[in-house]
């Protein structure tokens, strides 16, 4: 057994919800942001083919860190072993998943 870490981050990205599994995330130095490395796809017979899973790898190739914005994380865990990355609508959660709040814009033109 290896001691490498996994890691599962679920986060809102275009009306969506990715979870990815990943070997490394932490703050990186850019401010607000969580740093993802080492993302993890699994090898999967031509058989099966896991459309969800094939456009995240898709939309992730060549990708050697990505960097998600913390009020799009909804959970990260580190689980024993990977699982397969998904996509879900996220209206199929059914408004059990709430977003955290952003600050609204400041407009500078406020009448007095």
């Amino acid at each position: 057994m290896t001691d490498e870490k996994i890691y599962r981050i679920s986060f809102y990205n275009q009306g969506s919800i990715y979870e990815l599994h990943a070997h490394e995330i932490h703050q990186g130095n850019m401010y607000a942001f969580l740093e993802v490395e080492g993302i993890i796809f699994g090898e999967r017979s031509a058989i099966v083919v896991d459309p969800a899973e094939e456009k995240l790898k898709s939309e992730f190739e060549g990708v050697t860190r990505t960097y998600i914005p913390l009020q799009a994380v909804i959970r990260i865990d580190e689980v024993e072993r990977e699982g397969s990355n998904k996509i879900i609508a996220a209206d199929a959660h059914n408004g059990k998943v709430m977003p955290f709040p952003s600050p609204q814009p400041y407009n500078q033109h406020q009448s007095d």
